[in-house]
């Protein structure tokens, strides 16, 4: 049985791709789709295809094409990769895999959801020479690993409409072959650490920009755990030596031709290895065909198999995140942003089509008293997307599962998270299907004098004229409560709120506000927004902070049926599987909040009826949030679009009042 093939894009990338696939034991190549018919046309009769279209769609309409090879620009890639998994195809994405990071995060959710294979095409990675570079790199032949270099880079002409200088077609260097060098040192520095691959903890650079305001040459430095340094350099103005240098404490190792990038003749590999105080030796490895068509099988054999992973030192879906990350890195470095990337441009979609929520959609919504709008039970934090792609690609996620509540304070990343969530509400024109929870009055500035400013500052950043919720994100005991509740009321009468409460309050304080609020005829507290976990908080995570999941305040709750804004619900990962125990402390976070011989205990118990119900222990820790008995809405603050998948699932889980007890220690056996 052979994969049948379909080719999006008809440039010159594609002619290697099926000047590859007539080399390839796995894969025969049967459609080519292209924007224009002729170029379509001219593509299918040189190569012999029996199929050509006019358009992308429709080659992805063909029922008998199995995988889909992308060659488009790379800001097309993210767009058609996620359509042709969605038509049930495979998927073989030219490098560099999408523009950035979130864009290769959202790929390989749906890859994933899809059950379909995804892969970077990275050709070099395919050929013998990777391997043997690996293994002799794994066998520490030059001792360990203290500087890599590595570039790629050539000279062409100034172009400012080609796609190699064209700011909208993602030019550049880094994004067309700074990608290579950042990729080989990340496998190198991996090997050498005995893994697969491994990722810089910084990376600092610098470059000469081009009229059109993309990266003509750049150069970066990479630092990667145990003292191992990459120098990366890349080009599209310069040429460039090409190759990769690796610097060890015996020897050295050089690869000429790193990238075995020939398009229609098979490069055996070679690599040289200077021992020091011995003679050099040098390695020849053979090759039969072109780095293409190794791609093409591994990517095929992979698909055949049913694994759906390709084999090492392929690229994964694990390698391919950490490399769009190090190239995100890299373009930050030097301030360097494409221009759809840009928070006031993009009002696109990353599929392209208008922003709807899914019809398979699992959330849960409630009202609380003083709202309009229904509130889903999750709320998804607005705490750390500072750039818009990483904020607009996980907020439209968001929408799409059916989630409407965002929670964002005054003091998250210094104003620029409400800035960007700002922009992203006005670019996708959703104000009033959304419920905003503001917070402000952060200590040392918890004052109703500084609640007014940073309200109306927070309004401002977020182009918006009020919040649904605001939460004192404080509170300041030595203030009478009724100060608060008069300038809060003073707020909702001027339209910027419509209703508050108080987040890290203690519950004696909620009910003297709330008693002088009705007093004197006022708004009181409508909800609050403190720690409650399965875990209980042993030492707070930040000064200030209170948890209210003990007996006395969930009787508390139940009586006056407050609503609970519940944050670090999740208990921070501590119930993400394989993430704690008492003998791992990396996190010095996770252990000096939340290790305690009793939250273990409830871990354990936890993990047991996972195991009963057939879901993640995270998942049974956000239930046992989610069924308490009175209103709660957990606060959620996923990284990726799969950990907010996964704790989405939460929302499926029913726990009975024996179980939340048992779980909470509260009786020995279930």
């Amino acid at each position: 049985m052979k994969i049948k093939w379909g080719i999006i894009g008809a440039g010159a990338i594609a002619n290697a791709f099926a000047h590859g696939i007539k080399q390839s034991s796995t894969g025969e190549l049967i459609a080519i789709g292209s924007r224009e018919k002729s170029k379509a046309d001219n593509f299918a009769k040189q190569w012999n295809i029996p199929r050509a279209y006019a358009s992308y769609q429709e080659l992805l309409n063909d029922q008998e094409i199995d995988a889909v090879y992308i060659c488009t620009p790379h800001p097309l890639h993210a767009e058609w990769t996620i359509a042709a998994l969605n038509s049930g195809k495979h998927v073989l994405c030219e490098k560099p895999f999408t523009l950035n990071y979130p864009e290769a995060d959202k790929a390989f959710s749906v890859a994933k959801e899809n059950s379909k294979m995804l892969m970077e095409a990275f050709m070099y990675r395919c050929h013998p020479q990777t391997a043997e570079l690996v293994k002799l790199i794994k066998n520490k032949i030059i001792g360990e690993i203290r500087l890599i270099q590595a570039s790629f880079g050539f000279h062409a002409s100034f172009n400012p409409e080609s796609r190699l200088f064209n700011n909208e077609l993602g030019g550049g260097g880094i994004m067309d072959v700074g990608c290579y060098p950042v990729s080989a040192a990340r496998l190198i520095a991996g090997a050498s650490l005995g893994k697969n691959i491994a990722e810089p903890s910084q990376v600092k650079a610098v470059a000469k920009f081009a009229p059109t305001g993309v990266d003509e040459w750049s150069a970066a430095v990479a630092h990667f755990e145990n003292g191992i340094i990459a120098e990366l350099a890349t080009a599209v103005s310069l040429r460039l030596e090409n190759n990769v240098k690796i610097f060890g404490t015996e020897g050295k190792i050089i690869v000429p031709n790193p990238w075995c990038a020939d398009r229609s003749n098979p490069v055996n590999g070679k690599i040289i290895v200077e021992k020091y105080n011995s003679s050099s030796e040098e390695i020849i490895v053979q090759a039969n065909k072109t780095s293409f068509a190794y791609e093409i099988d591994f990517f095929g054999e992979a698909v055949l198999s049913g694994s759906y992973q390709p084999q090492y030192p392929a690229m994964s879906p694990e390698d391919t995140i950490g490399n769009m990350k190090a190239l995100d890195k890299w373009r930050r470095s030097i301030d360097f942003t494409f221009n759809r990337e840009k928070s006031e441009n993009y009002i696109h979609t990353i599929t392209g089509k208008p922003l709807q929520v899914r019809n398979d959609n699992n959330m849960k919504y409630a009202f609380i008293k003083g709202l309009e709008k229904k509130i889903s039970r999750l709320v998804i934090g607005v705490d750390w997307p500072h750039h818009m792609p990483e904020l607009a690609i996980m907020f439209d996620e968001w929408i799409e599962r059916g989630g409407n509540a965002f929670d964002t304070a005054h003091i998250y990343g210094g104003g620029n998270c409400e800035k960007v969530f700002g922009q992203w509400i006005q670019n996708r024109r959703i104000r009033d299907q959304i419920v905003i929870i503001g917070k402000g009055a952060h200590t040392p500035n918890c004052t109703p004098e500084f609640l007014s400013k940073e309200l109306i500052i927070s309004l401002e950043r977020m182009k918006t004229d009020y919040v649904d919720i605001y939460f004192m994100h404080r509170d300041n005991p030595e203030i009478p409560v009724g100060e608060f509740i008069d300038v809060l009321n003073e707020h909702v009468k001027k339209g910027h709120i419509k209703i508050f409460g108080g987040s890290n309050w203690t519950l004696e304080r909620v009910k003297k506000a709330n008693k002088y609020a009705e007093r004197k005829s006022l708004q009181g507290f409508s909800a609050v927004s403190n720690n409650f976990s399965l875990a209980r908080m042993i030492n707070p995570p930040w000064d200030g902070c209170i948890q209210t999941a003990d007996k006395k305040s969930i009787q508390w709750f139940k009586k006056y049926q407050m609503p609970l804004f519940a944050w670090s619900s999740q208990a921070r990962g501590f119930f993400v599987d394989g993430i704690a125990s008492p003998e791992k402390k990396e996190d010095k976070t996770l252990v000096h909040c939340w290790y305690s011989e009793d939250n273990f205990e409830r871990l354990a118990r936890a993990k047991a009826l996972a195991a009963e119900k057939k879901c993640l222990t995270i998942n049974i820790a956000l239930a046992y949030v989610l069924n308490q008995p009175f209103p709660t809405f957990p606060l959620i603050g996923p990284r990726s679009i799969q950990e907010m998948l996964i704790a989405i699932k939460g929302l499926d889980i029913n726990l009975n009042e024996r179980e939340l007890k048992w779980l909470n220690l509260e009786i020995n056996k279930k």
